[in-house]
């Protein structure tokens, strides 16, 4: 690692401070570099044109990565960055997970299409926390974060943090919600508008190590995430009435059959329904009806019986 040196300059002593120097051998987190290990020994992540390998970046100060990647796309191409930037392996294997499993199937669900693009501010930058001097290191100085500013559909509408998080329609402003939400579960930290007035525009997203509980590792998500229900099904068709639970009419014999046909439902217990009145039909000629309901004809069995002998 890159060893800090006494500053030369009130100007060289600001940088020294924001990259975390001291007047001691500063050192990068021995984590950091173990969960890079470790991403690539499980193939978290695999090389393609989309994902490709970088020099190790070591410095200023305690800055960098030890196996940085150049990433223009995630998911093998299928959702593309505005731009190239710099992340380490773990974070392309959260963002990928994030995408497949959250974004794209809510992109489906509320405007019936899929994200083709994520538009970020950056990743990695060797800057404070805010991006205030003498703050605690980002973890944007290890690639270890992205700040997301929108999303590219594949009909070309542009999903926005900034004007839709609190001005979009109501399935802009339930995606949104709903992703950020979702990003609690991948990421360790998931900040977005209402944190703060520098998130105001974006979500930033990292796999900052903040300590584990019983349940795994500690996550800090800000706003307190809230989902949002799909009031509007996204082929803009009303909503179906509920289902009325079948009825044979056929069965209920005589009565008020459009009371029987508009009952109350599934919630009505079925106790609730009239009786079928029992009818007693008339016998056709030929025949008797027995007071079990069943009819029988006149005349000897081997009048109808066609088994018996020849038909009459």
């Amino acid at each position: 690692m890159a060893r800090c040196v006494p500053p030369l300059s009130a100007a060289a002593a600001v940088f020294l401070t924001l990259a975390g120097c001291s007047n001691y051998e500063a050192r990068r987190a021995a984590w950091r570099a173990e969960a890079e290990d470790a991403c690539i020994a499980q193939n978290l992540i695999h090389l393609s044109a989309y994902v490709e390998p970088e020099q190790e970046i070591d410095g200023p100060g305690i800055c960098g990565l030890t196996r940085p990647f150049k990433v223009s796309a995630l998911l093998d191409g299928e959702v593309g960055f505005n731009s190239a930037y710099t992340l380490d392996c773990p974070m392309i294997a959260a963002l990928n997970d994030w995408v497949k499993d959250m974004v794209q199937p809510e992109a489906q669900a509320r405007f019936n299409e899929r994200v083709v693009e994520i538009e970020s501010f950056g990743t990695y930058s060797c800057r404070g926390i805010n991006g205030e001097a003498g703050s605690r290191l980002s973890e944007h100085a290890f690639g270890n974060a992205i700040d997301v500013s929108g999303f590219r559909l594949a009909d070309g509408r542009e999903i926005s943090v900034m004007r839709d998080w609190p001005g979009g329609d109501a399935q802009a402003q339930a995606f949104l919600r709903d992703v950020h939400a979702g990003a609690c579960t991948y990421f360790t930290t998931a900040l977005g508008p209402g944190y703060n007035f520098l998130h105001y525009n974006h979500f930033h997203l990292d796999l900052a190590m903040h300590g584990n509980t019983s349940t795994g590792p500690r996550r800090v998500c800000k706003p307190e995430p809230q989902t949002m229900p799909a009031t509007h099904p996204p082929d803009g068709l009303p909503e179906a009435p509920p289902l009325d639970e079948d009825l044979d009419i056929s069965q209920a014999g005589g009565g008020d059959m459009q009371a029987l046909a508009l009952h109350a439902g599934p919630e009505a217990p079925d106790a609730a329904l009239p009786p079928a009145p029992v009818t007693r039909q008339s016998a056709p000629q030929g025949g008797t009806i027995r007071e079990d309901g069943v009819f029988v004809p006149e005349g000897k069995p081997s009048d109808w019986d066609l088994t018996g002998g020849q038909a009459r």
